[in-house]
């Protein structure tokens, strides 16, 4: 009992400094949702709110799909979400808008577990966009992990449909 108590405190003490050492400022985004932005590398987590397309999100919509879906416990892209990504990024190479990913995960999973899997998605989409030329400064990644399902209950077919990177 006593080491289980010592590991906790391990872990808590290095969760304290970890964070400590992060700059952190929060901001609302265009849609309300609260951002918490976290150290330099342009990720961020947040709470969800307001349920508006806005501006970037619908004229990426007009392109193509604006979401990606990922295999149970994977943060490779699928051929189709790459075709799509293409697409995405031959517009965003003429017309460079502010683009965020939101990368999502199933219930399954601890919360912190679920909320690096949807920042890994997330980022594999930024890189991927990357790779076609998109200049990186435009693309902002975010992971809300399971807190944000697309579709509420369990099983595979729920489960499928909350596995994805949204693109706002």
């Amino acid at each position: 009992m006593t080491l289980q108590w010592t590991k906790t405190g391990f872990l808590a003490a290095a969760l304290v400094v970890l964070l400590a050492g992060c700059s952190s400022k929060g901001q609302v985004d265009r849609s309300g949702a609260d951002i918490e932005s976290i150290g330099d590398g342009g990720v961020a987590t947040g709470t969800v709110g307001g349920d508006g397309l806005s501006g970037t999100a619908s004229e990426l919509a007009q392109v193509a799909d604006t979401v990606f879906y990922f295999e149970f416990d994977r943060a490779v892209l699928r051929q189709d979400a790459r075709a799509a990504l293409r697409l995405h990024a031959d517009y965003l190479k003429q017309r460079p808008l502010q683009v965020r990913l939101e990368g999502h995960a199933d219930e399954r999973g601890s919360r912190e577990y679920n909320m690096a899997l949807g920042e890994r998605r997330a980022q594999a989409v930024k890189e991927f966009l990357v790779m076609q030329g998109v200049d990186p400064n435009i693309l902002e990644v975010i992971s809300y992990g399971e807190e944000s399902p697309a579709v509420l209950g369990s099983g595979e077919s729920v489960w499928s449909q909350n596995r994805r990177v949204e693109m706002r």
